[in-house]
């Protein structure tokens, strides 16, 4: 995707690496939550005039390569992306599950880094992520 995309007075592109992760980097991003977080994530973004571009929900934590306008502080939609995606959390799945503690579930920070021209590279990362640490903990194993 070399496009730009616009506004009504300036043309963009701004991605952005992000990874969060949640509360004690409790392994509760899982099964059913796994595959019904992503639509939310995606959802909020658009909210924000914000796009995923590429994403993966590691057991403890997030990957997300996303497109953030301009008129927008990363931290803004971040902080409204965890915000508002902890209390859905909360609402569908607090009665099942006693950990979820609404607001609290993310962890206060998170990592971001601009993509650049290294978009190819990030999207390859996020995608193969998960097995890479499948294979580092293997390697682990046998020390």
């Amino acid at each position: 995707m070399d496009e730009n995309e616009s506004l009504s007075h300036s043309r963009w592109e701004c991605k952005y690496h992000v990874v969060f992760i949640p509360k004690c980097r409790r392994r509760t991003l899982y099964k059913e939550l796994r595959k019904h977080l992503g639509e939310v994530f995606r959802r909020l973004a658009s909210q924000k005039e914000s796009r995923i571009i590429e994403g993966h929900l590691m057991p403890d934590h997030v990957h997300m390569l996303i497109a953030i306008p301009p008129k927008y502080a990363v931290s803004q939609v971040i902080g409204f992306i965890k915000g508002k995606s902890a209390i859905h959390l909360a609402r569908v799945y607090g009665e099942k599950k006693r950990n979820f503690v609404g607001q609290h579930f993310w962890a206060r920070g998170y990592f971001v880094s601009t993509v650049g021209r290294d978009e190819t590279m990030i999207r390859e990362y996020i995608r193969h992520q998960e097995q890479e640490d499948q294979r580092i903990e293997q390697l682990n194993l046998w020390n």
